[in-house]
């Protein structure tokens, strides 16, 4: 039987080889076992809002051209419901299942949206106040699809402008 040995040269370059494996793996190991770091040029995003940040939940909506009934500004107090609104618990729901981490309720349409043509009348809705701990100075109305879908997401707070005797399943 006959042995071959490698020369030496063969042998630095395996072990060279073999070092920067190990040396990958091992990083790769550590980088898995490290909770991610926000990096200092992306800012880290806000907490989740609690049920007891929520306590100065108030908004003031008032709402004009909406027709007979439905003009007029309201008083919203949420958790618990309560103030001048003609139903503060179903405004506050709507806008319990609307408020989620990472997206603002009262966000305007993003600029160069692609919205449908369609007019849904000359109503208006100005909302202010705070909710979630945070401001909210939101203006409303229903000059194309997108503007008409966003006032109806909102619906109870914004009335509910369908045709009449339409009921919403929301």
């Amino acid at each position: 039987m006959q042995v071959r040995f490698l020369p030496p040269r063969r042998i630095a370059v395996l072990r060279a080889l073999l070092l920067g494996v190990s040396a990958s793996l091992a990083g790769l190991a550590s980088l898995s076992a490290a909770p991610a770091a926000a990096s200092p040029t992306t800012p880290a995003a806000p907490p989740p809002v609690r049920d007891e940040d929520r306590g100065g939940d108030h908004l003031t909506v008032t709402v004009r051209h909406a027709g007979e009934g439905r003009d007029g500004t309201y008083e919203l107090y949420c958790h618990p419901a309560g103030g001048s609104h003609p139903d503060a618990r179903g405004a506050c729901d709507v806008l319990d299942r609307n408020t989620r981490w990472g997206r603002e309720v009262f966000a305007p349409v993003p600029d160069g949206s692609l919205c449908t043509m369609q007019y849904g009348g000359p109503a208006t809705a100005h909302v202010t106040g705070t909710w979630a701990g945070r401001p909210v100075d939101a203006r409303y109305d229903r000059g194309d699809g997108c503007r008409i879908d966003r006032w109806n997401r909102l619906v109870p707070l914004l009335p509910d402008l369908g045709a009449p005797g339409k009921s919403r399943s929301r």
